[in-house]
């Protein structure tokens, strides 16, 4: 009950909130490159620092959508994914916004004129206040590249919190998707519930990048550990990693740097009560491993689906628009030897007798080749991208904001690698964060990837067949994980690598009264500096705080869609279960 009260509320609370005018320090252009994630928490950060400065920003422009990259001619890198006149208007009370530089500071640009700057990632705000705002003052135009996701810290001062409240009105307001991927991506929610059922949206977050930066390519085969190992030793060259190459993948799963796997997320919502028949949308433009490791997931829940099986091609040609046909890829196949050159190189082999040569390798097939991993069968290095493989890039960021929608949108959401520790922006945390501010108490799974990795070693041998104690602590978890506990989890976890993904106090107010918000606070932590909702203010439905009974905490195996089964109150999440308690026990019982 401790969530229900939580309303979202970013407006400014600080009177006077100065509105913006033409007179300021002058203009501010970025470059953004990055995927999804990155581009999502750079406009947002990019926005607070342009208010910080009091400048004129400039619509970003992302580098994965441009022009080059072979999209349609009707939309322009920002417009790709976003409604550009939405976001400035969302906007005009907070920064002034424009969608391009005057003619006369264009041409200065483009003659390099002006200052271009890199930020660190997680740049404090002393930092554009003494090394950005002179040159700023000095040149009246100044370009910002942003690569890693972010220019500014999570964490801000108290006497910046509307800083904070700005970015949520960016994220959560203002970056308002294209009509046409809207329309698209509701019409999913809408068959995705078409028999008046809910869904469940899960994102398994295997990603070669942050495989890679984790070191988790043990927990793969063949040519997809090559892939990953590849990637690691590119990132160490680049000094991104200070580790060496060959780490232990279990080792790392085992303290929580590495996702979970789809089959163990699918023994997770199996324990969890959750029927076969239940709906799950799988999200994410890239499953590192393909479909493979997704065939456990599917087995156990065959209403599994995903963008592909929801949209028609129609659908899909909407969203991209019309592009120009581009020249297929070639690919060069290494020369056959001839008889001659055979016979020459058998003879010149050496003295006999010679040992029988090696039986002929397995040849390799064209569509081997072909596929966007084929090079590592032939040759040392990744070649560059082809003009099909950017087009792909900047159509990955339409799936993905097709699938943002669909998530938040969800009845319940579990993600497979939520804030992994590394310095860069995850698909599902900003999911998590955008649940949370809409709906606080709504079912969002916080899983513990080591507590969990602990329970799947303490049972490997009978994963199938599952002790029940083992899947009492599942559901104790799981379900502590969605209500207050989880949420303080995020507050110390997440929230200092990334505010959006956990945008409370400071982006939400609460429909209790003054008694009642005084008893919370005193007795949690997730209250202690929320502010009470103002006059007027609507939320959906009124909120009475009572005591919860031990007798609502039993365990009832219920056979639902949605609504997970709650856990015994005796039984402890903090330790781990031995499967040798109960072996008398029927796991199905």
């Amino acid at each position: 009950m401790a969530l229900e009260p939580l309303e979202p509320y970013a407006n400014p609370r600080t009177t006077p909130y100065p509105v913006p005018d033409g007179q300021n320090n002058g203009f501010i252009y970025a470059k953004i490159y990055g995927g999804f994630e990155k581009i999502r928490t750079s406009i947002c950060d990019l926005v607070a620092v342009s208010r910080l400065l009091n400048a004129t920003l400039v619509i970003p422009e992302i580098q994965q959508s441009l022009q080059s990259k072979g999209i349609s001619s009707k939309f322009k890198s920002f417009s790709y994914l976003y409604d550009e006149q939405k976001f400035i208007a969302a906007l005009a009370s907070d920064v002034v916004i424009v969608n391009t530089l005057p003619s006369k500071l264009m041409e200065g640009r483009k003659r390099k004129q002006y200052p271009v700057i890199k930020p660190p990632s997680s740049s404090s705000p002393n930092y554009y206040l003494h090394e950005i705002l002179p040159k700023l003052k000095k040149s009246k135009v100044i370009g910002l590249i942003l690569a890693d996701g972010g220019c500014l810290q999570s964490i801000l001062p108290s006497s910046l919190v509307e800083y904070q409240r700005l970015r949520c009105r960016v994220a959560f307001h203002a970056l308002r998707f294209r009509v046409e991927i809207m329309e698209v991506a509701h019409q999913m929610v809408a068959r995705l519930r078409g028999s008046g059922q809910p869904y469940l949206a899960y994102h398994p977050g295997l990603q070669r990048e942050t495989l890679a930066y984790h070191g988790c390519a043990e927990l793969f085969q063949d040519v997809h550990t090559e892939l990953i190992q590849y990637r690691r030793a590119q990132m160490i060259k680049q000094g991104i990693i200070k580790e060496g190459l060959s780490v232990d993948s279990y080792a790392r799963k085992g303290n929580g740097s590495c996702p979970l796997m789809p089959e163990e997320v699918g023994l997770l919502l199996r324990a969890m009560g959750y029927p076969p028949r239940t709906r799950i949308y799988l999200a994410g433009s890239e499953t590192f491993g393909g479909q493979r490791v997704l065939i456990p997931l599917r087995a156990m829940f065959a209403n599994s689906v995903d963008r592909t099986s929801l949209c028609s091609k129609q659908e899909i040609t909407n969203i991209i628009g019309r592009e120009t046909e581009l020249p297929p890829d070639l690919f060069e196949f290494s020369p056959s030897k001839s008889a001659k050159q055979l016979k020459e190189e058998w003879d010149k082999a050496g003295p006999r007798p010679r040992p029988l040569p090696p039986p002929p390798e397995r040849p390799i097939y064209r569509h081997e080749k072909e596929g966007w991993y084929g090079w590592i069968q032939e040759k040392d290095s990744e070649p560059d991208l082809s003009p099909n493989d950017l087009r792909e890039q900047a159509h990955r960021l339409l799936w993905d904001a097709l699938d943002y929608i669909v998530s938040v949108e969800a009845d319940a959401f579990f993600p497979g690698f939520d804030n992994d520790g590394s310095r860069w922006p995850d698909f599902s945390g900003l999911v998590m964060g955008h649940r949370l501010f809409k709906m606080a108490a709504s079912k969002t799974y916080r899983p513990d990837r080591k507590y969990l990795v602990k329970l799947f070693n303490s049972t490997s041998d009978h994963l199938y067949h599952l002790p029940r104690n083992w899947t009492l602590a599942v559901r104790e978890h799981l379900n502590k994980s969605t209500a207050e506990d989880g949420v303080l989890q995020g507050l110390d976890r997440a929230k200092p690598k990334s505010f959006l993904s956990h945008p409370l106090p400071e982006c939400s107010c609460t429909s209790l009264k003054t008694a009642d918000l005084t008893r919370l606070q005193k007795s949690s932590k997730l209250y202690q500096g929320q502010d009470e909702c103002p006059q007027g203010f609507e939320h959906p439905q009124t909120v009475v705080l009572q005591e919860t009974s031990s007798d609502d905490s039993e365990t009832q195996e219920e056979d639902i869609d949605i609504d997970v089964v709650e856990s015994d109150e005796n039984s402890q999440a903090d330790s781990i279960p031995s499967a040798e308690q109960d072996e008398e026990m029927d796991p199905d019982d």
